[in-house]
């Protein structure tokens, strides 16, 4: 494993999400509370940016080239061609105080995403899964939501009660969930976005952990990645083996560690030996 290398240092509020864009070569990710949508292409070093309509919690390939994007208030079209979004579905019209925050690509090609309160005070957040232009609702009473992410054998779906520190798991089968269970408890940091790669390992941003949690599929924690900042949001895999592990990070609650911390809010990546799963597409 390599040493986390700094690859765009602009500096987000609250930088998520990353996605790896196979068929383009290139990384997506978003500043949330920034309101911006990120692209970088590391064969060429290019960066890419643009405006969302409000606070943008994700964005994820769908199967027409277009990327499907959790904006607060609902789902997405963001064209990559023409530069705009458009609005697919509305989400959560009776909880305006919450917005949409992680998402994740079910190999059937259903999005799962879940969203929380803004102020991070009441347990409005909820887990939903969007398929056939329906949402459904599968869980509640959360107060901040990260992930979901999938077993490699697609029979776990893992998802996180932020401020409790906790991984949930579930048993998957056929789009639904049952037996929801504590998978694993954070204690030195806030579980944040999740990813897995192709031996079953969970990887767990910490959100004041400074860096990555490993977990295998008993739950037991087998290691940490460790980053020069305190808070690492999400990790995700990328590159053309899948072994890139790109890391976004976020300056949010922590303003006042940016002088110490340069580069807080900034994309990183570090080299790992086992790659990551193939992203899936969203089936529009």
């Amino acid at each position: 494993m390599s040493q986390a290398e700094l690859v765009w240092d602009l500096g987000a509020e609250l930088g998520e999400g990353p996605v790896w864009d196979d068929a383009r070569g290139v990384l997506w990710f978003v500043d949330i509370k920034g309101r911006r949508l990120h692209r970088f292409a590391p064969s060429t070093g290019a960066r890419d940016s643009w405006d969302a309509p409000d606070q943008i919690g994700f964005a994820l390939p769908a199967d027409d080239g277009s990327l499907v994007c959790g904006v607060r208030g609902g789902l997405y079209r963001f064209d990559v061609e023409a530069g705009t979004f458009s609005l697919i579905c509305p989400v959560e019209a009776d909880r305006p105080q919450n917005r949409l925050n992680d998402g994740y690509v079910a190999p059937d090609g259903a999005l799962w995403f879940g969203t929380m309160d803004d102020s991070e005070e009441q347990k409005t957040g909820a887990l939903y899964r969007w398929s056939g232009g329906v949402i459904e609702r599968h869980d509640d009473g959360y107060g901040v939501t990260n992930g979901p992410c999938l077993s490699p054998d697609g029979k776990t779906l893992y998802h996180h009660d932020t401020l409790a520190r906790t991984v949930l798991a579930f048993d998957h089968a056929d789009g639904q969930l049952s037996n929801r269970r504590v998978f694993a408890v954070t204690e030195d940091g806030f579980a944040d976005g999740p990813s897995m790669d192709s031996a079953g390992v969970l990887h767990v941003g910490l959100f004041n952990g400074w860096g990555v949690a490993r977990f295998d599929p008993s739950g037991e924690r087998i290691g940490t990645i460790r980053l020069p900042v305190q808070t690492v949001t999400k990790a995700a895999f990328g590159g053309p083996d899948l072994r890139d592990l790109y890391c976004t990070t976020a300056w949010l609650g922590n303003a006042d560690r940016r002088a110490e911390q340069p580069t807080l809010g900034g994309l990183y990546r570090v080299r790992v030996e086992t790659p990551g799963l193939p992203q899936n597409r969203i089936r529009l």
